[in-house]
């Protein structure tokens, strides 16, 4: 994370500045007395709100001008510049706003403190009297908030197995992991935010069985939950491994806070120079190799393929990410799976033995589907649900990890795994609970750090003909486009926060005139 308290540079928006530098479309950074302040044009009116986005501190000055909103070149969050209000994820909070006047050729804040707007209430048409969201990660935390935001007022319940949820839960593999990020900044919601926005959440609480006709769940506890509109919001369950080895420790997997302490403990106790062996070479095996090479560990990593993320990154991506991390000392052991664990070792199917003192599973997800099953909800490879994010049950809707949805560019029915797109899944499901008839439209965005190299995914490309690359991989400078019939599917760039935002503009365009054609 950012610091956004240091003292912020540009011009003095108090003094004013002229007009002509202030294009239709453009932002720039200035300040306030001591705070950091954006001004921006769009519809030919000046707004003015916090110049850093509220999610991890990205300088909105870098992002671009849309709609009449602002979006972070980091994550791609999305404020409204007339309201400072978050208008996509990853972003939860709103910004301070200032007011602005512009007259005599100069645009100037007029007022050296700022305001917080209040939420802009709408009027739902439709009012379910309660809604029951199960699962309280990215998707279903977003669900809660977009409903108050809609101007829902009825009953919201939450349930979560977790005793720790919610948290933000890429920081878990990377910063919190590493050492660099402080375990509050992993909370996503405080219980004030449930409390002041009369919210029960059943906290540490399973829901063990579903009767959509009844429209009624049952709790571990044998509470049942009465709703009208259900949201399932279940998420995704690490694969783990059963490696033979009686009476060995099994490998640690990462998707809960408590995995991610029990890691550091376990790294912790280890101490620097101590060898763990992560086992798999996905965006997760390889984020728990960066943060615990940054802890001071020695990293030896197995996986079955040949080079790194290749299935999901192509070749030449897969080959800089393998070299970045071979750069920061980790050892690799590819086109190798483990065969069995003893007493301090792993050993491969080709018989090698590598010594350890732990061991992480990074090997991918399952969604959380047993209860939809038992619900008799309809499946597909995760919950199978429509454009609006509806299920094959009246009232109940799905997002997340869990949720398989037709892709507004292909048609194809896909089940993205992405933080990003869980919360925007959610807002969706959130206002078509509330009759909106919305269709899901958003383009799925991802972004994995490894070390100094961060790499941003805007799209969803399963398989393509042609990897376009502008610019260069060796100075972490460039574009990669995933091209199929002459389209692209998907972008990545290194070094292009910008390039990325206007790629994915220019899909969530055609997605809408694909939309609009069928």
């Amino acid at each position: 994370m950012s610091d956004t308290h240091s003292k912020p540079s540009g011009p003095d928006l108090l003094a004013g500045i002229p007009s002509e530098q202030l294009a239709e479309g453009h932002s720039i950074a200035g300040r306030v007395g001591d705070q950091a302040v954006l001004v921006a044009r769009s519809g030919g009116r000046c707004h003015a709100i916090g110049a850093t986005c509220s999610h991890y501190g990205g300088p909105l000055a870098e992002g671009i001008i849309v709609d009449g909103t602002v979006r972070c070149p980091w994550h791609h969050a999305a404020f409204r510049l007339d309201t400072g209000e978050p208008d996509r994820p990853p972003a939860l909070d709103a910004l301070p706003c200032w007011e602005v006047s512009e007259a005599d050729g100069v645009v100037r804040v007029v007022s050296r403190e700022p305001r917080m707007p209040a939420t802009r209430r709408r009027t739902p048409s439709a009012r379910p009297d309660s809604v029951l969201i199960i699962g309280a990660g990215a998707a279903g935390v977003e669900a809660a908030v977009t409903l108050r935001r809609e101007g829902y007022d009825g009953r919201i319940t939450m349930a979560d197995a977790d005793p720790d949820a919610p948290v933000d839960r890429p920081n878990l593999s990377k910063d919190y992991l590493a050492g660099t990020a402080q375990e509050e900044w992993v909370t996503l919601r405080t219980p004030d935010f449930f409390r002041d926005n009369d919210i029960t959440f059943e906290r540490n609480r399973q829901v063990v069985d579903l009767d959509v006709r009844a429209r009624r769940a049952r709790l571990d506890t044998g509470a049942e939950l009465a709703y009208d509109a259900l949201l399932l919001a279940t998420g995704a369950s690490p694969i783990r491994l059963p490696l033979p080895g009686e009476g060995q420790r099994q490998p640690f997997t990462l998707r809960s806070l408590a995995d991610s302490r029990a890691i550091i403990q376990a790294a912790t106790t280890a101490g620097p120079g101590a060898r763990v062996v992560v086992i798999g070479a996905s965006f997760i095996g390889l984020e728990v190799a960066a943060s615990l090479r940054a802890r001071g560990l020695e990293v030896h990593v197995v996986a079955p393929e040949s080079r790194p993320l290749e299935r999901v990154l192509g070749p030449e991506l897969g080959d800089l990410v393998h070299r970045v991390h071979v750069e920061h000392g980790v050892v690799f052991h590819l086109g190798q799976k483990p065969r069995e664990l003893v007493s301090g070792a792993v050993i491969l199917e080709n018989g090698d033995r590598i010594p350890t003192t732990f061991v992480v599973a990074g090997v991918g997800v399952r969604p959380n589907v047993e209860l939809a099953e038992r619900a008799g909800l309809t499946l597909d490879r995760g919950v199978l649900v429509d454009a609006q994010l509806r299920t094959s049950a009246p009232n109940v809707f799905a997002a997340g990890d869990v949720a398989r949805y037709p892709d507004p560019r292909t048609g194809e029915k896909i089940r993205v795994e992405h933080w990003v797109a869980a919360q925007r899944q959610a807002q969706t499901a959130a206002r078509n609970i509330l009759g909106a008839e919305e269709r899901f439209m958003a383009i799925p965005f991802f972004w994995s750090a490894h070390y100094d190299l961060s790499i941003s995914y805007a799209g969803h490309a399963e398989r393509w003909d042609v990897i376009d690359i502008d610019g260069s991989l060796e100075a972490r400078d460039c574009e990669v486009r995933y091209m199929s019939d002459g389209r692209a599917l998907a972008t990545v760039t290194i070094g292009r926060d910008r390039a990325n935002l206007e790629a994915e503009l220019m899909m969530e365009r055609e997605s809408a005139l694909a939309g609009s054609a069928r």
